[in-house]
């Protein structure tokens, strides 16, 4: 017998071996109906799989992310085969579940259009229909070549021959005519896909390198019913809609130009954007203590060695050489903050040191993957660097925690928290490694947050926290983390004198608040639809006059505005005052103050909000009374 530990604590007993499956089913009928998969011992696995010793068990379903995964990995394997039947001569690549849905990538002879996607959909529904049992084999590294070269799969053979040197088995899933390489874990039974959608079609090269051959990605997302499918593709439009490319250029906030791919240009109104986020991020860490600093944007390649990015991070470096020596342009803020720490010698009395850096950083980011402001090559990085103690690095990490918060509470954003832990790439000692790890994970317990385990992708010096809000579509974004380091401090022989007059060394936090500002901001102009709230409205207030002869009145009103700080255009077009409303609608300016001949001769204006519409007329101190409120508290 062996004794498997439920997930609410309570303990089966069971006759070994025994499947996964038969275990859900002896819970709850129901509940093997809904599940996905399952995880042992943490381990996510099919619900084929054969347990013969004790274990912890929970149950995968689709509402679980694990689950998710594995409703769309068999979802992308049924596009697979709809593909193979449809177009025989097409090669098979990898098709991974994704974050919404999944992808494949097929090598075939022209691209995928619109008419071939309905195509391959309807052959979905086929086979879905007909529901194949889906069945799990392994062959020998040999045996499972042989296999793929008969199939004429060649990448396929090149991912076995991979793996080959492990002594492994290869697992396969078969089901029908349809036999795929593939370590799983997949659902029991197809039917449960009954609502699936393929998207859209793109170009992406084998393994992601330019020097492969392009391949056709077919994008798709799957659910169990058809109203959930709805949803989510009406959110998907809704997306569209709030696309910060598409408003970027209608609101102009940025462009990106050929001249500079991967590298934005902030137009005049983003750039009042951008510095409204830089005067907030200056006055919150005022308040939390940092020391705001720069560094250049170019260092010789001696400082990268001694930092380990030379080693672990050359390939997404820009290089130069400069008088026959080696330089890079900064991928990151943290080397050049070490040397600020190194010009004077610190006592404990000094620490914590708090350093904050709005430093423009390069990376260099494959064609591909660019996406406006969300992709790109060089972004602000919101920086700050904190060297302290052992003894404070549980109370500095909970006051970063509490900033980040902090922040994300004045965007209105809900918010959820992982913890990354050591990866297989990684610097230092295994005992500094899980002094760290602790230290993050008792910090956020005691501030009585819940978190996520993110297993090994920490940074290559240290575990970190990654903060990942959520917008109102529901999406998730990963902006603020923690990252401890005991690393870097010891490379750099970073040390300060302690009560003993002795010399100790410091440990350091690297962390962010809004990760990239450029990407921030293409968070909020998606999450506000281009609406922001009137304290980052890059034009607060829209004057129109009705006629030419009343401009004279709002160049006085716009005097008035300006001076107070309130940010402020005046149309002084010739066009009918319906005109300039729609126009002042369409640009989502906050508010607009309308003046007419009644107007003008009662001294007040009439205020149109972009939020209520008409809100009647008042005297111009009365609204800046109004506005400023509502600036100085950053209400939504």
């Amino acid at each position: 017998m062996i004794n498997v530990t439920l997930k609410d604590g309570s303990v089966n007993q069971y006759e070994a071996p025994i499947t996964a499956a038969d275990i859900t089913k002896s819970i709850s009928m129901g509940l093997y109906r809904n599940a996905c998969c399952c995880r042992v011992n943490g381990e996510v696995k099919d619900l084929r799989s054969v347990i013969d010793g004790d274990c912890e068990f929970e149950v995968l379903t689709f509402d679980d992310e694990d689950g998710k995964k594995t409703f769309n990995h068999t979802a992308s394997h049924i596009m697979a085969q709809a593909v193979k039947r449809l177009y025989p001569s097409a090669k098979l690549t990898i098709g991974p579940a994704i974050h919404d849905g999944f992808y494949y990538d097929f090598d075939i002879d022209e691209p995928f259009t619109p008419e071939d996607l309905e195509k391959i959909e309807a052959e979905m529904k086929k086979i879905v229909k007909e529901a194949p049992e889906i069945e799990r084999f392994e062959l020998e590294p040999a045996e499972a070549v042989k296999l793929m070269e008969e199939k004429g799969e060649p990448y396929k053979v090149e991912l076995i021959n991979e793996h080959a040197g492990k002594g492994e088995n290869i697992s396969f899933y078969r089901q029908g005519e349809f036999t795929e390489l593939c370590a799983g874990p997949h659902l029991m039974d197809m039917k449960a896909v009954k609502a699936f959608k393929l998207t859209n079609c793109t170009g992406a090269y084998w393994r992601g390198d330019a020097k492969n051959k392009m391949l056709c990605r077919v994008y798709g997302t799957a659910f169990p019913k058809a109203s959930m499918l709805e949803a989510h593709l009406e959110m998907l439009e809704e997306a569209k809609k709030r696309d910060h490319r598409k408003l970027g250029k209608e609101l102009e906030l940025f462009t990106i130009m050929e001249e500079g791919p991967g590298f934005p240009f902030f137009l005049p109104k983003g750039m009042e954007l951008k510095n409204t986020l830089i005067d907030y991020w200056r006055e919150i860490h005022r308040k939390a203590g940092y020391y705001e600093i720069q560094t250049p944007m170019i260092l010789n390649r001696a400082l990268w060695e001694r930092s380990g990015h030379w080693d672990h991070y050359k390939e997404n470096m820009y290089t130069t050489v400069i008088d026959d020596e080696d330089f890079a342009i900064k991928p990151m803020n943290c080397p050049g903050g070490i040397l600020v720490y190194k010009t004077k010698m610190h006592s404990y009395k000094d620490l914590p040191l708090r350093m904050g850096e709005l430093g423009l950083v390069h990376r260099h980011e494959l064609s591909g993957a660019l996406h406006g402001l969300m992709r790109v090559r060089c972004f602000t990085q919101d920086d700050a660097h904190i060297f302290m103690t052992r003894e404070q690095i549980k109370d500095e990490i909970k006051g970063v925690v509490r900033l980040i918060d902090s922040v994300y509470s004045a965007f209105g954003f809900n918010y959820h928290i992982e913890l990354s832990t050591k990866p297989e790439d990684s610097m230092g000692s295994e005992e500094d490694w899980e002094i760290a790890t602790a230290a993050l994970r008792d910090a956020v317990t005691e501030l009585g947050y819940d978190f996520e385990v993110n297993e090994g992708d920490g940074a290559f010096y240290g575990p970190k926290l990654d903060f990942h809000l959520t917008d109102c579509l529901g999406r998730t974004w990963q902006c603020g983390t923690i990252q401890l380091d005991f690393q870097l401090p010891e490379r750099f022989e970073l040390e300060y004198t302690g009560a003993d007059g002795a010399k100790h060394r410091p440990i350091m936090i690297h962390r962010v608040v809004f990760g990239s500002i450029e990407r921030f901001i293409g968070i909020l102009t998606e999450h506000f639809a281009g609406a922001f709230p009137t304290w980052l409205a890059p034009v607060q207030v829209k004057l129109l006059p009705i006629a030419d002869r009343h401009q004279e009145y709002l160049e006085g009103v716009r005097a008035r505005l300006e001076a107070h700080g309130i940010r402020c255009e005046l149309d002084d077009r010739s066009e009918k005052i319906g005109f300039k409303i729609r126009s002042a609608q369409l640009e989502k300016v906050p508010y607009m103050l309308v003046a007419g001949d009644k107007d003008i001769e009662n001294g007040v204006v009439s205020v149109r909000s972009r939020k209520d519409g008409e809100q009647g007329s008042c005297t111009v101190d009365e609204f800046i009374a109004n506005i400023e409120k509502e600036i100085s508290s950053k209400s939504l």
